[in-house]
């Protein structure tokens, strides 16, 4: 591997350019693909095996683009597949978690809300997360709909505010501090989530810290790209209509419409 490989990530979705964003912006001077499995979307609502096999499908198609390291930036994919995906493939995989650390550690109420996928509230590796922080009351709630809303290109509907009030308000009633969001997708949520939320209710999401991760990783490795690179480049690809995708990157970026 050379540092000039790009960044490979892979979302069930959309939704993981939120995590695209973070990386490009801590780490401006390397390439990445990113590819948006839109038509299996959501993964929330699959089997462990399906969820494996779609990510392993997406591995597949990164390590043909040259990846030199790949970032799973879909919480479902991650907490069901991640430990399947490091035994069966020699490059380094970077997942995504729910930020509850930081919200556990920072909660002066003791209680904070996670907003996530059913896949993910009901994995064993986000099971094992929540014992670590058995002195915190973890209020769960399943993003039912949001995901489908985003991908649809439904950000601001009438639906979608409906939806989050639904959700969230049983969260402020149980005197929440913190609301973690469990699913990569959720970032694009955050302005309607505040119109929502108390003042003093934070909200945490996964971004910046998977950015750093992805840092220390391509430095541990030798992998990274200091400098400049006039081979830099970025490839998205979508295998559903790229509209949704084009208009949360804006114009600087192309969407390549691809089957697989």
């Amino acid at each position: 591997m050379n540092t000039q490989q790009p960044i490979g990530l892979f979302d069930s979705g959309v939704g993981g350019t939120s995590i695209w964003k973070e990386v490009h912006a801590l780490l401006p001077f390397e390439s990445t693909v990113y590819l948006a499995d839109s038509k299996n979307a959501p993964y929330g609502k699959k089997s462990k095996d399906e969820i494996i096999a779609l990510s392993k499908k997406n591995t597949e198609f990164l390590l043909e683009a040259n990846a030199k390291l790949i970032i799973v930036a879909c919480n479902t994919a991650t907490t069901n597949a991640i430990k399947v995906l490091r035994e069966n493939y020699n490059i380094p995989f970077i997942g995504i978690e729910p930020a509850i650390k930081p919200a556990a550690l920072h909660s002066k109420t003791q209680k904070i809300g996670i907003l996530a996928t059913k896949g993910t509230l009901t994995s064993e590796l986000f099971h094992q997360t929540v014992q670590n922080y058995s002195q915190v009351k973890i209020i769960e709630q399943i993003g039912h709909g949001l995901v489908e809303l985003i991908e649809n290109g439904n950000l601001y509907s009438t639906e979608m505010t409906q939806l989050l009030t639904s959700y969230v308000q049983p969260m402020i009633d149980e005197n929440i501090d913190y609301l973690v969001l469990g699913c990569t997708h959720y970032p694009y949520l955050i302005p309607q989530i505040k119109e929502i939320l108390p003042k003093h209710i934070k909200i945490i999401d996964s971004g910046e810290a998977v950015a750093r991760q992805t840092k220390y990783i391509l430095e541990q490795n030798q992998l990274i790209q200091k400098e400049p690179n006039t081979a830099l480049f970025h490839h998205f690809f979508i295998n559903n209509p790229p509209e949704v995708m084009q208009n949360l990157l804006g114009n600087n970026f192309q969407v390549i419409q691809k089957d697989f």
